[in-house]
Formats: C-alpha cells, structure tokens, sequence
C-alpha cells in the first residue's frame, strides 16, 4: 500500500523513487520508468501500469484495492520462495494448497485461493501475463499456477488485486489477481546463500542465488541479466514431532484408538494376522468371512516396531505406529531455477525485451506400506487365502489350509521398493516477448508468451491388483516370510508407476492506450487490446485401468481457443473525482462466449481521504477437467451418522474410514460467473501514516461441482431413494453385523453447475514510518482480512462456512478461518534492520456443512465430541529477522521463525496432516526454526 497523494505530488514521489532504484518493472509488462517521448516534444507525466488497469496511471491508489508487497519488504520477511511470500497474505483462505499436502492431486505444488474461492477462481500473472497452469489439477477439477516454479531472487514487487478482474484480464480473476513483478534491468553482480533448520529436527534448508547483469537501457541502449537460483529442503517426520502429532491412537483424548494393525478396523502390520473363514461366494477370494467364535493370530511373530495385542473376543496381532514410524509432515523438495532477460532500447518511441526462464522442482514424500485391504478401486477388505495354491499344494501362508480352512487376512507389505512413496518433477518453461512504445500518440505494448510444463510421476508401492490376485493363488508372493520374496516378484507386484502431464500456453496480446478530451479533471483516457491465446492440457490415467489398489485417479485430456477484444475508459470528472468503466469478450472454442463488464470510481473530498469502489462481473471457464476428456476419484474420512453406529452396536466398522469420491466430466458444463463489489477507503491522516478499508462482495454463480455427497449419504442413511445422477457403491457386511445396513465405499456424479456462493468481508491496511532519531526509522505494516460471511447453496438453501473446517471436500479441507492478520515492524539505521512479524488464524469449528449438512459436530470419539469443544484453537506465531551491512558489499542476515515455538491446534478431522491443520499452522509443527545466510553485491 502507498500513501495517499495529490497528482503532482505523487508525480515527484514516483520519480524520487525510481531515481533510487535499480529498476523495477513494471505491474503489467513495462518499467516504473518515464515513458519513450514521441515525435512530438510533449513533456510527460511520469507513470505506472498498476495490475487491474490497461492505461498507464499516476496514482497508485485506483479505484480497486490493490495490495504491494516490495522487494524490501520480501527480504526483511525471511521468506525464501514465492510460495511462502503469497501464501501469508491475509485475503488467502480456504482452498489455498501448501507443500506440506501431499497426498492431494495437486502434490508438488502450491497455490494461492483470494476470498476462499479456491485456487481455479485467482489468476497469477508474471508481469502482467498468463502463465500455463500445473500439470495435476486440484482435486482432479480445478486448474492453478503453482507458485513454487517461479523464481524469487529477480521478483521486483509483488502486487495483489483485490477484486473481481475478468474485465480486464478474462477468466479465473474471480477472486482477484496476484502479479509477479520481475525487474525490468539489473546491473552489477549479486549473490547470496542461506541455512536455516528446525530446533526440533527435520526441515533442513540450503539456498543459494547468483545474479549478474551489464547495460544501461538508457546510456547504452540495452541492458542484460540472468538469475540462477538453487534451493533444498529436507523432509520433517513425524517421528520427530510429539503427541499427539506422531499417532493415531487418540484414546488418552477421548478419541478413538486407529493405530496400525488391527483386523477390525481393516489394517495389517507389516508381520500380518490371519483368523480361519469360509467364503461368502464360492471361488469368490475376496468374499471371506471369519469363522464364528474363531481368534485372530499373528501371521508371523511380533518384530521390531510392533507390539503384541491382546483383545478379548477378537485374538493377538501385532499392533505399529505406523504414523510415528513411516510418517511425513513435509516433504523434500528441490528446486532448480534460471531466469534471463535481455532488454532493449530501439530508439526514443519503443523499447522491448526477451525473457526465458526454467525452473524444475522435484518433490519427493513417503508414506506408510500398502494394505492388503483396501476398498477402492476394486474392495479387498475381506480377501482371504485359499487353502491349497492352483496347483494343488497346500498354502504355505495359510495356517489352516490342513483343516481346509480359508485364512482372513490383514497385512501391509513392508518389503515393498520404495513403498508408499512418490517422486514428481515438475519442469516450467517460459519464454516472452515483449515490445512497447509509442505510435503516433498511441502508448501501445504488444507481447507473445509461450509456456510449456511437463512432470514426470513416479509412484511406488501400490499393489497391482491382477498380480497380488495371482500371488495370492499361487503362492508367488511370501506372507509368512517376506524376507524371501525375490526382487522380481516384489517388482511385479508394485510396479512403479509413471507417467508424464503436460500444460501449454500460447497467447499474442495487443494493447494501445490514447489520451482524449480534457475534462474538469484532466484528460480522459481510453484502452484497447485483443488477445489469442491457446491451451491445452494431457494428463494421462494417474491409475491405468484402476490396476492399482488403493491409489486415487484421474485423466484429463484438452484444448481450446480463446479469442478477446477488451477495453478501459477513464473519465477525471472532477478534480476530486474519476470514473472507469471496463469490459472483455473471450469467445471459447469449447464452451462458447461470454462478456464482463466493470465499472469504478474513487472520489477524494479531502486531500487526506479518498472513497473508492469497484462493480464487475467475472467468469471462470470449465477447465479440461470439468468439460474435457476427464474423470477422477478420491478420498476424504468419512464419520458416520449416529444411527447408522447405533445399528451396528458402535463397532469397528463404524469407525471413521476412507470414502472415495468419483466426478465425471460434462460437455455441456457453464461456466461459473459472478457478481462483485468494493466499496473502501484510502486515509492518509500524517504524511507517513496511511490506511486503507475495503469492503468486498461476491456472489458466484453455477458453480461447477461433483455434486454435494451430503443429498445422496443423508438420503441413505435415513432409508431415502438416492437422488438421480448419484451413484453409490457399498462395502461388505459388517461380519459383527451381517444384517446392518453397508456402509459406503465411494460416491459418484458428473460436474454439473448447481451452486452458488456468497462471500462478503472486510480488509484493513496500515502503513507508517516514522523517523525515530540520529537516522532510526520504524516501518509498521498491518494487514487483516475479516471474512464476515462464506456461505454455499447446495440447492437446499445457504450454509455457512465461515469459522467453520468446511469446504472439506476442497484441496485439503482445511476451512474458513474468519480471520487472518499480520503485523509487520522494522526498525533500521541502514546499516543494521531488524524485523518482527506477528502471523495470526482464527480459531475453526470442526463441522463441515458440505458433507453433512448441518453444523454438527463432525470430530467424533466414542463417547462425544473430540475435542469436547470441538474447535481447532487460533493460531498467533511471530518471525523475527534480522541484517547487518557488515562492509560496503557484504550482508549477513538471519533470523527465528516461530520464536516462542508455538505448537499447532489439535485438529483430528484434517486429512492434510497428523491431527493437525497443515494449511494454516505448518509452521506450528515444524516449530522454532533458525536461518543463517550471506549477502554479496559487487
């Protein structure tokens, strides 16, 4: 945020500040420098493309909010990726991914969700333009830029538009804009390298960048850089972490007790169990049942890691913590990056340049061994070994094949290459040409992006459904002595799977601006651009012919054309008042056209108060998933209804389990659109003192889902016919319950557009500095965001989800936090700066609307509510940073995040991390963490 200026004085503010700089770039794709002369010797007014305008502005404060975030203020933050620098913004809320959520579609990245509407519903910009989106779409439905492919060390600013932006830059600008500013030059040579790693272990961190650069665009007529950036981070386990972070056994809590390895609740240990059963279905392996009145035995004795159990009525297995022994909280991840940009200087009227960046992140995550029960895509829950093998030997893994019995199995296969793990790297390349200036009197900018990803997927460790099958009835496969299994058959039975995605993005853009009358104000101003853009996206089955136990899928094939003519008028009524109306038509080649109108004002009766407000209408076309060649199936946990844990006596099978989720795409799918407002206000009291309220208002229409699996499961369990277009599968019999009703396995229904949404708040802005003494300064800035309401409509009237964990079918079902606010203070002398930044979350209760349609209480124990409040605390940490200018071109700096080691909420339903919230209070589990580095300019 800047603060509140008359034109002329903001005039001698911009240039006083681009005097000082190196050369910042522009928002959009030019530089913060005095635009080419024409033909004509006019003098012109200094000035800066702001992100949500196309006219080139001298006032940074429009009738939009948007929020700046500097070069400065990134490097006072300690943060050291893009990912973290936006992902702490306060208007970011439910729907945003982290890194640490790698169990999700969107593994390997992460995004940005502004309003909570989601990652598909805010468009990320690298100086004004597109960037081709994240080969894996969230949730398997919505596509994202993921912000850890681009690079940091060459980001000039960072500017945030908190408004509906469709008018100005077409589809996905339904939340807002988050620009990424890269410097326009560089000259001279800069290099730094950092450390940092957790008190408690993990998290280990190596950085290290190297920037150079030569000319002057302006003496020489050219200036050229290039940015090569390396960054690693080690993985944190949850065997480093304490209860109850480390574990799923929460009776201590009053939760339940789902540690590894009990047969009632579907799980092995890696040393299995078995109790004597026939089969419900003849020949049929997968239809065992255990032998009334008969006992569960170990498969082989206890080992290392397991603890024999004892449970009367139900026999001895082994037991394992498998969450303390295999467990990650977050993964490791490395990053490669080289970012060049030659810019130049053809004469007075037209400058230009050429970036070409590649960036390659590989992340790599482990979790615990494959189960041989599992119910998706095809249900081994109640698989049983035969007694005699197909080729008519007793089954050695059977211990009751000499009584012809079938042995009920649970078991988790330990022995697995590279079991439960995945590896994705992902590779982002990007080129952009860029050229503008001035025709005539026309101030224009054409530019042309091309960008292609492709990750390659390596997953490890799922059984392939066929071969265990076989193994199964032939013995090729070792139960009893794991140890025995040759490479060969363990390679056949969890073949590596992989694949490569890909995203491309093509798009040629022309925009021209042209000053028009005078009006009592100053001169009206008028924008014009077209673009063509292509994109396309290739995801091949994640799962191939679901072959793959327990693994989620998704495919996603398509393209499309997009065509648009937009433009912006703005009118300076008055001296004290400006108006700005704007619009785009995209035509789509898939879906069809749509137009979004804007209009806005700002007023200033006083020099030291400005009113401003926003109206638009936005888009978000289907992406390739909701409309393409497409399909995908996941999971969230699923807490049954009392009722229905009632008619099973409160048994095993109730407990909470994994529900597949299946979603369908749909040709004839809309897009989304919406309705919006701002209305705000820019203070600026003292002349180092300012402020700015904005009031927000969205409305979403035809939202695209899968359908709210509330309808269908509600309908079930109160004995209702499922409502059309949902399907339903069911798991087996509950062998305690035979009679009960099935519990379900997995919920299936095309995209359809059936919701709305509607989400209004507040965001406070306060900047100060503030000369102390003898050349002390003290810089405040304090930004919070009040989400007053997010509510849904499911065809049944709204729900709320504000302070609530829902959206919990969304990313990483983390909620809506009401709030969100940070406070940032510096204090400098120029030769030393320390900063101290307080982060703060409100508090969550865990009832999740979407999925049972109330506001219960969705975190059950045996006798109630888990926590008895049921709520997920507030989460407040403070970062502390710190430089010295040690000589005239050395830095070191450093710095303490999370200072007072603030532990994280417990949080049982969140199916991102261990009993905790990994969306909004990662840093909590990874707790105090200290960093080190070095800083050269030559």
């Amino acid at each position: 945020m800047k603060p509140l200026f008359t034109r002329n004085k903001l005039s001698l503010f911009i240039g006083a500040a681009l005097a000082l700089s190196s050369g910042a770039a522009l928002a959009q794709t030019t530089s913060n420098t005095t635009n080419p002369a024409p033909p004509k010797k006019v003098e012109r007014l200094k000035t800066i493309m702001v992100t949500g305008s196309l006219i080139p502005q001298i006032d940074v404060e429009t009738p939009a909010p948007v929020q700046v975030i500097t070069a400065q203020q990134i490097q006072r933050s300690g943060f050291t990726s893009v990912s973290q620098v936006i992902r702490a913004i306060s208007a970011n809320n439910s729907g945003t991914i982290p890194n640490a959520f790698t169990l999700g579609f969107g593994a390997g990245a992460s995004g940005v969700a502004l309003r909570g509407l989601n990652v598909g519903s805010t468009l990320v910009l690298i100086d004004g333009q597109r960037t081709a989106p994240y080969a894996l779409d969230d949730d398997g439905q919505r596509s994202f830029t993921d912000l850890n492919s681009i690079p940091l060390n060459a980001v000039s600013r960072i500017e945030v538009l908190k408004a509906s932006a469709s008018s100005i830059y077409g589809s996905a600008a339904i939340g807002g804009v988050v620009n990424i500013i890269m410097h326009r030059t560089f000259h001279g040579v800069k290099a730094s390298g950092e450390m940092g790693t957790s008190q408690h272990g993990g998290g280990t961190m190596t950085t290290a960048s190297f920037m150079a650069g030569t000319g002057s665009l302006e003496r020489n007529g050219h200036n050229e850089y290039i940015d090569v950036e390396y960054s690693r981070t080690d993985p944190v386990y949850n065997s480093q972490r304490g209860f109850p972070f480390n574990t799923a056994n929460l009776s201590s809590l009053g939760g339940f007790n789902s540690i590894g390895g009990q047969p009632f609740l579907n799980s092995g240990s890696i040393y299995g169990s078995v109790a004597p059963a026939t089969l419900g279905t003849p020949g049929n392996l997968l239809s065992g049942q255990q032998i009334p009145g008969s006992l569960v035995q170990p498969l082989q004795p206890c080992g290392p890691g397991s603890t024999s159990t004892t449970t009367a009525g139900v026999g001895t297995y082994c037991t394992q913590n498998f969450q303390s022994q295999y467990g990650e909280i977050a993964p490791q991840q490395q990053r490669y990056a080289i970012d060049g940009r030659v810019s130049f200087k053809i004469n007075s009227d037209t400058t230009g340049y050429i970036n070409a960046s590649y960036v390659q992140v590989q992340t790599i995550s482990t979790t615990a061994p494959s189960q041989i029960q599992i119910s998706t895509p095809v249900n081994f829950n109640a698989v049983a070994l035969p007694p005699k093998l197909l080729n008519g030997q007793f089954n050695p893994n059977d211990p009751y094949a000499a009584q012809g019995q079938y042995a009920l199995i649970n078991y988790a296969f330990g022995d697995l290459p590279g079991f439960g793990s995945f590896n994705y790297t992902n590779h982002n390349m990007r080129l952009v040409a860029d050229l503008h200036g001035y025709f005539d009197s026309w101030r224009y900018n054409a530019a042309a992006v091309i960008n292609h990803t492709y990750l390659t997927e390596n997953n490890y460790g799922y059984l392939n459904i066929p071969t265990l099958m076989n193994d199964i009835q032939t013995g090729a496969y070792s139960f009893i002595n794991p140890a025995s299994n040759s490479p060969a058959v363990l390679a056949a039975l969890a073949p590596p799977i992989s694949n490569t995605a890909t995203t491309d993005l093509q798009e040629f853009s022309l925009t021209a601006s042209h000053h028009l009358w005078r009006m009592d104000g100053g001169r009206s101003a008028l924008a014009l651009g077209a673009s063509v853009r292509h994109e396309s996206q290739y995801e091949p089955e994640m799962n191939p012919g679901n072959q793959a136990l327990g693994l989620g899928n998704t495919q996603i094939i398509g393209s499309h054309k997009v065509g648009s003519l937009y433009g912006e008028f703005q009118a300076p009524l008055l001296k004290s008042l400006e108006a700005d109306i704007s619009g785009r038509f995209s035509d789509y080649s898939d879906f069809g056209s749509n137009f979004s109108p804007a209009a806005g004002f700002k007023w200033q009766p006083f020099k030291m108060l400005a009113i401003r407000g926003t109206f638009s209408k936005g888009f978000r076309a289907p992406s390739f998933a909701e409309n393409g060649s497409s399909q995908t199936t996941g999971f969230i946990t699923e807490t049954l209804p009392p009722n229905f844990v009632a008619a099973h006596n409160g048994d095993a099978y109730t407990q909470p389990y994994a529900l597949a989720i299946q979603s369908t795409a749909n040709p004839n799918i809309r897009p989304e659109t919406s309705t919006s407002y701002t209305l705000g206000a820019v203070l600026q009291p003292l002349p180092n003192l300012s402020a700015t309220i904005d009031y927000y208002h969205i409305k979403v229409n035809n939202i695209i889902t899968g359908g709210n699996v509330a309808v269908p499961l509600n309908a079930y369990f109160a004995g209702q016919p499922i409502p059309p277009g949902y399907t339903i599968q069911y798991d087996l019999p509950d062998p305690n319950a035979p009679s009960a009703p099935l519990r379900p396995i997995l919920v299936g229904a095309p995209y359809i557009n059936a919701n709305s949404l509607l989400t209004k708040g507040v965001d406070l802005d306060v900047r100060g500095n503030f000369h102390i003494m003898d050349g002390l300064h003290w810089i405040s800035d304090f930004t919070a965001t009040d989400i007053l309401t997010w509510k849904k409509d499911f065809g049944q009237g709204y729900l709320q989800f504000a302070g609530t964990q829902g959206p919990y079918i969304l990313s990483s079902g983390a909620g809506t936090p009401k709030w969100r606010a940070s406070w940032s203070n510096t204090l400098t002398n120029g030769k030393w700066s320390a900063t101290a930044t307080v982060y703060y979350v409100s508090h969550l209760y865990m009832s999740v609307p979407d999925i049972t349609g109330d506001y219960s209480c969705f975190s059950q124990g045996p006798n109630g509510n888990l926590p008895p409040n049921c709520t997920v605390p507030s989460f407040t940490y403070v970062d502390l940073n710190g430089s010295y200018h040690l000589t005239h071109n050395i830095d070191i700096f450093g710095g303490i995040e999370n200072l007072f080691d603030r532990g994280p909420g417990f949080d049982p339903i969140d199916y991102a991390g261990v009993n905790y919230n990994p969306t909004y209070q990662q840093q909590g589990i990874v707790g105090r963490y200290f960093q080190l580095g070095v800083r050269v300019r030559m």
